[in-house]
């Protein structure tokens, strides 16, 4: 009789990084990331004696994070973007709507969350076009366990056969669900992915910070590519257009963000920041996270996360302070 020592949470922390990844891919959403993998946790701490061995340590995490995973999204809808729910709007700040709930929405994980912590540029890359935005809400169309195969088979490079194994299912099943979630992906994801980020485009980063720090939205407009797209979730209006983005911004409202400042972070592997706006009571309080995406030297996609429904959270999991002084 072979007797195992006991799992600690020593055994288990080291593979948190990348059972987030997985669980956000799956789920869409950071925040819910973090509970499924705390949830998978405790469940393999609480059920050690039926680990018996026979799989890998992180195959049998693996398993326990995907059923969480399929469990958690039965009681939600599916996630999206703006851009999935409607056209886009004129720059009418009549138009913007009501603030919908957090569980609407595909949201943003900061990459400190999720990167892998040594890995050379491929593997960055990869990883860069696995986690954008864009991607994790077109995962969302699929069903949970077409979903699982997919990201386990083509993102995390499993073997079809250890996947099967993981979902009780055989080798032609997945092969069946791989093929039918490549034909959905196709139909949803749009055209283009993340570039790889160099020198010039450090310095168009600048220059957004700097014309959106002194509001210079004529300035700013010049850095959008012509038919950019901005997102303002929790908010269903989108804009699409740089002409359209630079008129929303001056309008009364969105005005309010002159005077704000920006300190920068990283999410969905592309650059973030967090935008703070001017508190009454003094210094800066969080009111965005943006995350932009880049292509060719132009911006090319805005998502501005309105820090409206979660103020404690929101900021500080991208380790952002909750305020700034003046």
């Amino acid at each position: 009789m072979v007797v195992r020592e006991a799992i600690s949470s020593t055994d288990l922390e080291p593979f948190r990084r990348e059972l987030t990844g997985y669980c956000y891919r799956m789920l869409g959403s950071g925040f819910e990331a973090e509970d499924a993998v705390q949830e998978a946790m405790l469940r393999a701490w609480r059920n050690q004696d039926s680990f018996e061995g026979r799989s890998s340590l992180r195959s049998w995490l693996y398993r326990i994070a995907t059923n969480v995973c399929i469990d958690m999204h039965r009681q939600v809808q599916r996630r999206a973007r703006p851009m999935e729910m409607g056209p886009s709007s004129p720059p009418d700040v009549s138009l913007l709507g009501p603030v919908l709930p957090e569980a609407t929405w595909v949201t943003p994980i900061a990459d400190a969350q999720v990167a892998p912590e040594h890995a050379d540029p491929a593997e960055v890359a990869q990883y860069r076009e696995s986690i954008r935005l864009a991607f994790v809400t077109a995962l969302q169309h699929l069903p949970a366990r077409q979903r699982a195969s997919l990201i386990l088979c083509e993102v995390l490079r499993w073997q079809v056969s250890e996947v099967a194994e993981l979902l009780d299912t055989s080798v032609a099943a997945v092969n069946s669900a791989l093929q039918r979630a490549r034909a959905t992906l196709r139909s949803v994801e749009p055209e283009g992915g993340i570039e790889p980020l160099d020198g010039p485009d450090a310095e168009l980063l600048a220059r957004y910070v700097d014309a959106f720090e002194r509001y210079d939205i004529e300035t700013l407009v010049t850095l959008l590519r012509e038919d950019a797209v901005q997102s303002m979730p929790p908010f269903e209006l989108w804009l699409q257009g740089a002409r359209h983005i630079g008129e929303w911004m001056v309008q009364p409202g969105p005005d309010e963000c002159r005077g704000s400042r920006l300190v920068a972070t990283s999410a969905n592997g592309s650059p973030a920041f967090g935008q703070y706006r001017r508190d009454p009571a003094g210094g800066y309080m969080p009111w965005a996270l943006q995350v932009l995406e880049i292509s060719a030297g132009e911006i090319v996609g805005m998502s501005f996360f309105l820090d409206l429904l979660d103020h404690e959270r929101l900021f500080p999991t991208f380790g952002l302070p909750l305020h700034l002084d003046g």
